[in-house]
C-alpha cells in the first residue's frame, strides 16, 4: 500500500491537524500566499527594469585618455 490510497491521505491530514492545529495551518497558508505574491512582484519588477534598460539603450562608459605628460616619465637632473 502506497500513498495512492485515500485513507493514507486522510490519516496524514488528521495527524497534521492534530500536531499543528487549524490556526497555525491557516496562518501558514496566508504566509505562503503572501510570499508567492511578493515573489511574482519582484520578478515583474526585474523584467520591467530589463525592458527599460534594453529600450533606453545600454549606457556606454568610456575611460579618459591618459594625459601626455603622465605617459612619459620625467627625469629630474640636479
Amino acid at each position: 500500500m502506497g500513498f495512492d490510497s485515500i485513507w493514507h491521505w486522510l490519516i496524514l491530514l488528521l495527524v497534521v491537524l492534530l500536531i499543528f492545529g487549524t490556526s497555525k495551518l491557516r496562518n501558514a497558508g496566508s504566509d505562503i500566499g503572501a510570499a508567492v505574491r511578493n515573489f511574482k512582484k519582484a520578478v515583474k519588477e526585474d523584467a520591467d527594469a530589463e525592458k527599460g534598460a534594453k529600450a533606453g539603450g545600454a549606457e556606454r562608459l568610456q575611460a579618459d585618455a591618459p594625459a601626455k605628460d603622465a605617459a612619459k616619465p620625467q627625469d629630474h637632473a640636479p
